[in-house]
């Protein structure tokens, strides 16, 4: 995992626990060009995140909600969430090229 020295360990885990779960969900390229594209207003984003959230969490159970508006306050945090999503990829592709290979 790409490491923030600025980041506390559970900070860290939190974006990786995301980072998995968008991948997991199989949506890594549309992920990565949204968060491309709201990076340079993700101070905006996480104060709309903090204002919609007594709202959102009336919907649904929003245990990460806050933790997530404060973290991605950060372009760079953003930016490491998408440092991730690219390194799962590579991993994956490269676990396949392997199993190619062996055949």
């Amino acid at each position: 995992m790409v490491s923030a020295p600025s980041l506390p360990t559970a900070d860290l885990a939190f974006i990786e626990r995301i980072a998995k779960r968008i991948y997991d969900t199989g949506f890594i390229t549309p992920a990565v060009f949204a968060l491309e594209m709201v990076k340079p207003l993700a101070l905006l984003g996480s104060h709309s995140m903090i204002f919609f959230g007594p709202i959102v969490s009336a919907f649904i159970k929003a245990d990460g909600y806050y933790k997530a508006a404060e973290l991605f306050e950060e372009p760079s945090n953003i930016e490491l969430l998408i440092s991730r999503l690219e390194q799962l990829e590579e991993e994956h592709k490269n676990k396949q090229t392997e199993k190619h290979s062996e055949r």
